[in-house]
């Protein structure tokens, strides 16, 4: 711990790439552990292009379902110690693959959201993008000025990360000092491919996970518990 501490506070330059698992322990469940299930759907089965085509008003059902979970979530410690890092830290760039929100209400500001945003709402037909934070919507599905069907602006199964977003995450993990990884499986590609990319470039990579995972022996620093709990210690 001690040396991952000092890591962070002698980098002029910080990444970090943080997943499910911080937005867990504000009691947001995530996509593969328990309470990951809504109804008898599997999440793979509703967060897809096809399932929109062929029943938007149950994958906003879905959405709306979650959208309610996460206004009643709170952001935890994991996430004010991160926004408290990016305050001292001289060049600081969070990048997360929550669609929650989180980060934003903890006070990050240098985010990167690759998997989009739940409070973001799209139309089909004219591509307008506009934030929506109501936690309930009036409508199911909602529907655009120009009468366009919405969808929520969140990259599903089989769609490619906005390119913008992920080279500029890439270009963060190669020229951080330090990579610090929260919260993620490292199962998800291509955000778990910033990992040795990093290392690659000359980072310390330090993970800070309640399990071990796939990079976990490939780490410089490898940190087992919750984020609420391990981040507030590693940055004071």
């Amino acid at each position: 711990m001690q040396q991952a501490r000092e890591w962070i506070q002698s980098a002029a330059s910080v990444a970090v790439l943080t997943g499910a698992g911080i937005s867990a322990e504000s009691g947001i469940p995530t996509f593969r552990g328990p309470g990951g299930v809504w109804r008898s759907f599997r999440p793979e089965e509703l967060a897809t292009p096809q399932a929109f085509a062929r029943d938007p008003k149950l994958v906003w059902e879905w959405y709306d379902w979650r959208r309610g979970l996460i206004a009643e979530a709170q952001p935890n410690a994991g996430h004010h110690a991160l926004a408290e890092l990016e305050a001292r830290a001289a060049r600081f760039t969070l990048i997360t693959q929550n669609v929650d929100g989180l980060h934003d209400r903890a006070g990050s500001r240098n985010i990167l959201k690759l998997h989009g945003d739940i409070w973001n709402v799209r139309c089909q037909s004219c591509g307008r993008e506009r934030r929506d934070l109501r936690p309930k919507l009036p409508e199911l599905p909602p529907r655009c000025d120009c009468g366009g069907l919405l969808r929520p602006g969140v990259v599903w199964f089989g769609e490619a990360l906005p390119p913008e977003v992920w080279e500029r995450a890439e270009a963060a993990a190669g020229a951080a000092e330090v990579l610090l990884v929260a919260g993620t499986s490292a199962v998800v590609y291509p955000a778990a491919g910033l990992v040795p990319y990093a290392r690659q470039a000359g980072a310390k990579v330090i993970e800070v996970n309640v399990d071990e995972t796939a990079f976990s022996h490939l780490v410089d620093c490898s940190l087992r518990g919750p984020a609420g709990q391990i981040l507030p210690r590693l940055i004071s």
